[in-house]
Parts: structure tokens; C-alpha cells; sequence
């Protein structure tokens, strides 16, 4: 059930039982595992808008982080027999191991073209509780996503190296923790960084004492405006040390700076979102997980510094990549590091080393 009352009947899969969230859709044709690991997820119960979902099976590889991460999973056919020679189990399996519930044989694009329409909205899935009005009392109680802070509900708990035993490493890179996907850490680890994740709460004066060449602020979860520690510990960093803020990083970086964001209707998660690099011209297909944006018009508030918009969202305008040349720092709102089909935007990862060039 969503909270406006409208209600889908299906079949359960993965585990039994009842859990809220905010119902969200993604429009990837594949990647599910991806999508069930990502911290960016929490509190989310997702719905798949692609039509077979498990056909390809489970793998210990392709996670974004070390546990499934949403609240839920909708999808329209749920496909219990996989094939695939890198599955090592289904994905019920996996949900259910997990303590996951998915929901199965509901019309995925009425749900999608209602939230289209009327929102993302709160929803709850249920084995148990069949009586409506009771679903919506449950509803009313859960909170809403504006004003949340889920960062500290899946960043790390203490620091640690990526890849301690890589060799010849050129620089350093520093991460805040926010909710990072391992893939971020593998392609900053390929772009020659020796990779040191500090959790999110961590303070400023214990990452810049490791005098890493550069710090990441990282991918995650909820409302950024709320994480108001974040914002308070990177204001303090503006200028030390080049910054690189991805998805959530992003968006905390214009907050520290004096910019403000704002809830989108329904957001962005996809694999298929087009991007335009305005520096080049060229449009890159995007990997996109986010429920926040940068407000626009709230950046000249920023006096600090310079900044100009580097990419543009093509489907609605939003702001896709800030750069701000004159403290060596530049953040983008979707994901360089995963592959929706051609590796648009890995080209990011060498744009920040060379940042570091300079700035040292």
C-alpha cells in the first residue's frame, strides 16, 4: 500500500513479514544486485520498472557494499530460476538470508506512472497485516525522507585501507564515508590512489593529519541537509585540499559553500539518464541513484569562491557537475563509477588526479 491508499496485490518472495519506506523506481534493465547493496538505497523499497527481475542469479562480486541496503523489492516477474556461470544462488535466496521482503506479479508501470505522477510517497509491504486501515495508521507514523539523517545508519564504523598492499601508488586519497559504493574505491584505487576510508563523523583534523593528497566526499543516503555535521567538518577542509564530491558529496559540498537543495518529486534512479558535459559538449549516459538536488539559482549565494555548472541533467535541467577552480575542488551528481553500457564518465577519476597535479 502507498499512503495515498492505493493498493497492489502480489506474491511474496525473499522473506515474510512487513516494512516501510519511501517506494522509489529504478529504470535499470539489469544491475539488481547493484541496486540491492547501494547505501543510497536505505530506507527505500524499490521498485524495478524492467519486467524479469533475478534471471541472472546472485554473485559475491558484484555488491556495492557488504549487505542489501533497501527496505524492499517490487518487481513485476520475479524469475527463481537463473542462469548464469557467475550465480552462485537466486535472488529469493539472497532476500530471504537477508531478512529482505519482496513483492512479485504487481503492475510495476501503474506504480511507476503513479509515482510519475503524484510523487515518491511512503508505502508499506506486508504478509501479515491485510486490514487498510491499519496499513495507513502504520504509514502515518513513519517519517518522511525531508529532514533524515541516514548516513549514519551505513557508514563505516572505523577507518580503513582499501588496498594496503597495492604498490607504487602515486597519491593518497582520503574518503568521508557517507554511504560509499566498493566501486567507487576500485576505480580510485585503478586510477592509481592509495584508497583510506574515514567513517562519516569522522573530524577534519584526523583526515588532513594523514596529509593525503586529496579527500572524497562520497555517495549516501537521504537528505544532505540534514546531515548537518558533514557540512560543518567540510567547511573546514574548503581550500586545505582538492575536494571530489560524488551524489550526496556533491550536494553537501554546495551546502558548506552556502547553496541550498531541495527534494525532486520523484528522483533519479537509472542507468539511462542523459548527461551534458558543457565543457565538451558531449552528452554521457549516466548512472543515476538520488532523491536531492542543488538548487540552481541558491549557488550565487555562494561568495566564498567561483564556481561554474560543468553537466546538465537532459531530461529536467538539474545540475549535474559543479566545478569550483579556485579551491581545486569539483563534484558531480550522478555515479562515474558504474557502467551503464559505455564508461561515459571514468574520464572524472583521471580529471581529479590531474586536480591534484596542479594544486601540489
Amino acid at each position: 500500500m502507498l499512503e495515498d491508499g492505493k493498493i497492489f496485490e502480489g506474491i511474496n518472495f525473499g522473506c515474510a513479514g512487513e516494512v516501510l519506506g519511501e517506494v522509489v523506481f529504478n529504470t535499470s534493465m539489469t544491475g539488481y544486485q547493484e541496486i540491492l547493496t547501494d547505501p543510497s538505497y536505505c530506507e527505500q523499497i524499490v521498485t524495478m520498472t524492467y519486467t524479469q527481475i533475478g534471471n541472472y542469479g546472485i554473485n559475491s562480486k558484484d555488491i556495492e557494499s557488504t549487505r542489501i541496503q533497501v527496505k524492499g523489492f517490487i518487481v513485476r516477474e520475479y524469475q527463481d530460476y537463473y542462469s548464469s556461470w557467475r550465480a552462485e544462488s537466486s535472488l529469493g535466496r539472497y532476500l530471504k538470508d537477508c531478512n529482505i521482503i519482496g513483492i512479485s506479479e504487481v503492475d510495476t508501470r501503474q506504480i511507476t506512472r503513479h509515482i510519475r505522477e503524484q510523487g515518491a510517497m511512503k508505502g508499506i509491504i506486508s504478509t501479515s497485516d491485510f486490514d487498510k486501515h491499519s496499513l495507513q495508521q502504520k504509514l502515518k507514523g513513519f517519517p518522511d525522507m525531508v529532514g533524515r539523517n541516514l548516513v549514519d545508519f551505513v557508514t563505516s564504523r572505523k577507518p580503513y585501507t582499501f588496498n594496503p598492499h597495492s604498490k607504487n601508488c602515486k597519491y593518497t586519497m582520503a574518503v568521508y564515508d557517507f554511504g560509499v559504493k566498493l566501486n567507487i574505491l576500485r576505480c580510485l584505487a585503478d586510477a592509481g590512489f592509495r584508497v583510506k576510508v574515514f567513517p562519516s563523523f569522522t573530524d577534519p583534523e584526523e583526515i588532513l593529519a594523514i596529509n593525503a593528497d586529496g579527500i572524497l566526499l562520497s555517495n549516501g543516503p537521504g537528505d544532505p541537509a540534514a546531515v548537518d555535521y558533514a557540512i560543518s567538518n567540510i567547511k573546514k577542509m574548503i581550500g586545505v585540499k582538492p575536494l571530489f564530491g560524488i551524489c550526496l558529496g556533491h550536494q553537501l559540498l554546495a551546502l558548506a559553500l552556502g547553496a541550498s537543495t531541495y527534494k525532486l518529486k520523484f528522483g533519479h534512479h537509472g542507468a539511462n539518464h542523459p548527461v551534458k558535459n558543457l565543457e565538451t559538449g558531449e552528452v554521457e549516459v549516466t548512472t543515476q541513484n538520488h532523491g536531492f538536488s542543488v538548487d540552481v539559482d541558491s549557488l550565487k549565494r555562494i561568495k566564498t569562491t567561483s564556481y561554474r555548472v560543468t553537466h546538465i541533467n537532459l531530461n529536467d535541467g538539474t545540475i549535474e557537475g559543479i566545478a569550483y577552480p579556485k579551491i581545486s575542488a569539483f563534484t558531480v551528481q550522478h555515479h562515474p563509477e558504474a557502467g551503464p553500457g559505455p564508461h561515459d564518465s571514468r574520464y572524472i577519476f583521471r580529471k581529479f588526479a590531474d586536480i591534484i597535479n596542479n594544486f601540489n
